[in-house]
């Protein structure tokens, strides 16, 4: 475990330190370090990122290298137990306190905590707020509270826990001690809540990019749900996923269509006992199900990162809801698709439902429920409207949702926009959706002729176009980010710096015509009985599919979820790479020291096992055995030379000097009995570890400068299938790695 050497400096050296060895990554994510800065500053932070964005490395590596202990607010049993057993199995101390731990391992994490032995507890609001843990806390060294899932504690977010609201005790009892409240959703308007209500002093406030290029979006009718998911099943044989319904009902039901097609699924909802929800839940974790149906109170925090498909069978209350579920697929950063079926009784139905739910908020969540509903009759990129709606403009189309695969007619509308927009404006940005509309049609009711807005320019300026037409124009504006809501101002429509350059003439909008919306056509059902996807094909697949049963079979053994092991971007790599000894192991990005020591052999010998050679079997010698030793930062040191430097040895070494005497790849490889892929190893070994590697021999300057450019593009430390991909395929992955390398070394890193 990670206390039994000395405490680290609570420095960002010693924090990439622990990313490399505890995570087993080389570089943070982008804004991960500003952040880390900011609470070891000891400033309050509010960090606001997407999921699956990094979130939680953001308070646990500062816990780390902090003294004291981190106390972590979670709202859910599943949380802390999914991000304890990850930390655990990282080598860092951690542990939860909650209603399924007994006394007696209490009273044991206590004493832990107590006596410097523990770096984060995890518990639910309730038991921070129970008689006498307040005052057990005051007995301990706290580093930090961490509030997570942070917009629980505002009203006007999408999923309020009056509980949170009494979190505001943190600061009256500890006021020294700064809290980090995250969330990774959030409105402009909730954002302000959250700093308030916890009483934050001067927060430093991190707002990530909301951006999740990796999930494609899709909007599909609402007509043969149950057929349409069937077929996506089909066409995607072995990926976990889940489906979200409305109704206990239809969680049920529709779990046992699929079933009934041979695929393992698994429903789940409130109306179940604790135990059946804990043994559902624990069943997808491990992959023992394929898929969940079930209602919104599935999935809150789950850190399971393999979950390639999100559906919704109904259309959800809001777009922050929304927004939280889909995000719960490609947490890996694999890509992942996010399907929602939708129908205008969908709307009905849930007008109703939020009409009877909480009268004071009636009018909030239907405002939410129509924006929620624009967003599924979009005419624009749907990645645009939902960043959009956090207060984040996206210049470009994305690419990867249906409307810019398959983009709708539209008409130059900068007109209809400048009228809207002009007439937002002489009413003082104080009027709702519904008024707007009045006046631009030149309405003579009471709310017009008593706010003097008959008596204003752009009054009847918009008479030639009905309600509903406006309607449309309107909601596509605040789609794209001209406007937006302000639900604090009785839902007054505010005006953006997008939506001045509009008014302004600055900057053109299409929009799409409005037509009334008819029935679409049925989807077309898959051929009967079509062939479903066979036997992966390629080696790399091939052994990908060898690494996840040897993933699950260690799983199964120590009793965790399998992506707690290593994650499916981290299989990929290997399977990508096929990394034979021990610097190559931790090259990989999610490979770090502890997990090397635990698993690395086990993996080695699988990636041997699915096209290994004997060349190879002896470099995983070199690493099983240790002869290549990574330093204390996890950085690779120099290979140690064998005694006889034959080709029999198969050593980095004799590579590397069959590269100085100017040998390419194939014929070192040809020469020596092993792959082209072996080879490379060798030399990015090589390169690593101080060797002087003709770099020329492999990348032209223009090469260099182009993957250096991709590599800013994508951010400071993308993965390699990232650039991969960003490339369009154009550099293989020995030179991407080897380019990475070199850059490092340029900036003396």
């Amino acid at each position: 475990m990670l206390f039994a050497t000395e405490p680290l400096a609570p420095t960002l050296d010693s924090a990439r330190k622990v990313l490399k060895q505890y995570y087993g990554y080389d570089t943070f994510r982008p804004m991960q370090e500003d952040i880390i800065q900011s609470i070891l500053d000891g400033r309050d932070t509010v960090v606001l990122m997407p999921t699956g964005g990094g979130k939680s490395v953001c308070f646990q590596i500062p816990a780390v290298v902090s003294e004291g202990v981190c106390i972590v607010v979670s709202p859910l049993i599943a949380l802390m137990k999914d991000q304890v057993e990850a930390l655990k199995a990282n080598g860092i101390s951690a542990a939860y306190i909650n209603s399924s731990v007994g006394q007696s391992e209490q009273n044991s994490i206590c004493g832990d905590c107590l006596n410097g032995y523990m770096k984060l507890l995890y518990v639910s609001p309730e038991k921070l707020l129970s008689d006498g843990f307040l005052q057990f806390l005051k007995r301990m060294r706290i580093s930090m509270f961490a509030i997570d899932e942070a917009h629980c504690i505002s009203s006007w977010g999408h999923d309020f826990r009056p509980e949170y609201t009494q979190l505001r005790v943190l600061r009256e009892q500890f006021p020294q001690v700064p809290i980090i409240a995250l969330t990774a959703t959030a409105d402009r308007l909730t954002q302000r809540d959250i700093q308030q209500q916890l009483r934050m002093q001067e927060p430093q406030v991190f707002l990530s990019s909301f951006d999740r290029p990796n999930l494609n979006l899709i909007v599909r009718p609402g007509q043969d749900r149950v057929g349409g998911i069937l077929d996506f099943l089909e066409r995607h044989p072995g990926e976990s996923g889940i489906i979200y319904c409305l109704s206990r009902k239809q969680c049920e039901t529709l779990a046992g269509k699929i079933q009934a097609k041979g695929v393992k699924a698994g429903f789940y909802h409130a109306g179940m006992t604790p135990n059946q929800r804990s043994a559902v839940q624990e069943g997808f974790l491990k992959d023992d199900l394929q898929v969940i149906v079930a209602t919104i109170a599935f999935g809150m925090g789950i850190d399971k990162s393999n979950v390639r498909w999100v559906i919704h069978y109904n259309l959800p209350k809001n777009i922050e809801g929304y927004y939280q579920e889909i995000g719960r697929g490609g947490r890996d950063g694999s890509p992942a698709t996010a399907v929602l079926f939708y129908s205008f009784a969908d709307v009905m139905q849930l007008r109703e439902m939020l009409t009877k739910e909480n009268p004071h908020l009636t009018q909030l969540n239907l405002t939410k429920l129509e924006r929620m509903q624009q967003f599924a009759e979009a005419a624009s990129c749907r990645r645009k409207i939902l960043l959009n709606y956090f207060g984040e403009t996206l210049t470009t189309d994305c690419g990867n949702c249906d409307i810019c695969r398959n983009p709708p007619t539209t008409f130059d509308g900068s007109l209809i926009a400048q009228k809207a927009l002009s007439a937002v404006v002489r009413m003082r940005e104080r009027a709702p959706i519904g008024l707007l509309i009045d006046v631009l049609r030149g309405m003579r009711n009471q709310a017009v002729i008593s706010g003097g807005y008959d008596q204003i320019k752009t009054y009847g300026a918009g008479a030639d176009l009905p309600y509903l037409d406006w309607y449309s124009y309107i909601h596509q504006m605040l789609n794209d980010g001209l406007l937006y809501i302000a639900y604090e101002e009785g839902y007054a429509l505010k005006i953006t710096e997008l939506g001045r350059e509009v008014l302004q003439g600055q900057r053109p909008l299409a929009l799409k015509k409005f037509q009334p919306t008819e029935k679409a056509e049925k989807p077309a059902r898959g051929r009967k009985g079509a062939q479903k996807a066979a036997t992966p094909a390629t080696k790399e697949a091939q052994l990908f599919e060898a690494l996840r049963n040897l993933r699950k079979r260690i799983a199964d053994e120590q009793n965790v979820p399998p992506y707690v092991i290593f994650t499916d971007a981290t299989l990929q790599e290997m399977a990508v790479e096929r990394p034979v000894n021990r610097v190559a192991m931790l090259g990989i990005s999610g490979v770090g020291m502890k997990k090397f020591d635990t698993y690395g052999e086990q993996f080695i010998r699988e990636i041997l096992a699915n096209g290994g050679n004997p060349a190879a079997e002896a470099e995983a010698e070199d690493a099983i055995s240790g002869s290549l030793d990574p330093d204390d930062a996890g950085a690779p040191r120099t290979p140690r030379k064998r005694e006889a430097n034959t080709e029999a040895g198969s050593t980095a070494e004799t590579t590397f000097q069959l590269h100085r005497m100017g040998l390419t790849v194939e014929a070192i490889a040809e020469r020596r009995g092993l792959t082209a892929s072996t080879v490379q190893t060798h030399l990015t070994t090589c390169y690593a570890g101080g060797y002087d590697v003709r770099i020329a021999d492999f990348l032209t300057p223009e090469a260099l400068a182009e993957i250096q450019t991709a590599q800013a593009q994508l951010g400071s430390s993308p993965m390699l299938r990232d650039l991969f991909d960003h490339l369009r395929e154009k550099y293989d992955y020995f030179r991407l790695r080897l380019a990475l390398m070199y850059f490092k070394k340029l900036r003396g890193e």
